[in-house]
């Protein structure tokens, strides 16, 4: 699944640990979604989508072998 947590974070001048922290997960968590390792819950997904102002699906895109 792609993602743009990473530009996102960029445009409001987030740290991972910055957005970890908004959600109450690990900064590792945040990095393992960034980098593709890691699928978030439905829940965890619309708590970052909500920290940005955002859809999930601005956030999320899936991918053919999804």
């Amino acid at each position: 699944m792609k993602n743009t947590i990473k530009v996102e974070r960029a445009k409001k001048g987030l740290t991972q640990a910055d957005l970890a922290e908004m959600v109450g997960v690990t900064r590792l968590t945040i990095h393992s979604i960034e980098a593709g390792k890691f699928k978030p819950s439905v829940l965890l997904a619309m708590k970052i989508a909500t920290c940005f102002g955002v859809t999930v699906e601005t956030l999320f895109e899936l991918e053919e072998d999804d």
